[in-house]
């Protein structure tokens, strides 16, 4: 633990975390500041790729917790970041509407759906999406691809936005994180996955190499990894 008693005027710790993260990261951010009574977190909730981008392009921040491994190693190979450590995993799920008016209750049955949402290739939610229609297609045939490609409504930018879609009535069918569907409690129901076909989301998180308060960075990072960080993150679905 860094000392924080030379932290006496109101300091601004600015964290950049995916969308994924926002209920559980408020959280904590609640819970830093309560112990760090001079610091104020201020946090920017996005699609990990377009974290990366505003970093890349200059944008300020001292700490990165992001929703897949290639955007923040990409960070820290260009000397942005420092090196990520993991600190939760997740679960990709399909949520429907509550009532289920498609009628999906296994993966097979998505092509169901009239109108299916997923994330963006570049945005984690969305890579972790192919790669389960790339497994699900292996085991029922290529056909299947073409029917789930043929339902696709629109590609979202954050797990957030994909999630939101459903919640409208705007999807019949979409791929979100499992904490994501925990999050919209009554509004969506959730089907899950077969465990051979679905894939293991890693968060890491890392300070940045230009944060203007590298020790407050570390304290935060320390928070997230501790016992306690994690709990609160399992209260919100993470494993």
């Amino acid at each position: 633990m860094f000392p924080l008693c030379a932290f006496l005027a109101a300091t601004q710790l600015t964290v950049f975390a995916a969308s994924s993260l926002r209920d559980a990261f408020l959280e904590l951010g609640r819970r830093f500041e309560a112990e760090h009574p001079s610091v104020e977190v201020s946090f920017n909730f996005a699609g990990s790729q377009e974290l990366r981008t505003q970093i890349e392009h200059g944008a300020r921040a001292d700490v990165l917790a992001s929703a897949d491994g290639r955007h923040l190693r990409a960070l820290a190979e260009a000397g942005l970041a420092e090196a990520p450590r993991s600190f939760a995993r997740n679960e990709p799920v399909i949520v429907v509407p509550s009532g289920n008016p498609a009628a999906i209750h296994d993966l097979r049955e998505l092509p169901r759906a009239q109108r299916i949402v997923v994330g963006a290739p570049d945005v984690p939610i969305g890579a972790y999406t192919l790669r389960i229609f790339e497994a699900a297609s292996a085991r029922y045939g290529h056909g299947f691809r073409s029917a789930l490609e043929a339902r696709i409504a629109s590609r979202e930018l954050n797990v957030r936005q994909v999630l939101a879609k459903v919640r409208l009535g705007e999807a019949d069918a979409a791929i979100v994180y499992r904490t994501d569907a925990l999050a919209a409690h009554e509004a969506v129901e959730t089907i899950s996955i077969p465990a051979d076909l679905n894939v293991v989301a890693e968060y890491p998180i890392a300070a940045l190499r230009e944060a203007a308060h590298p020790v407050l960075a570390r304290v935060f990072i320390e928070l997230v990894l501790s016992p306690a960080g994690r709990a609160l993150l399992g209260r919100y679905g993470f494993q």
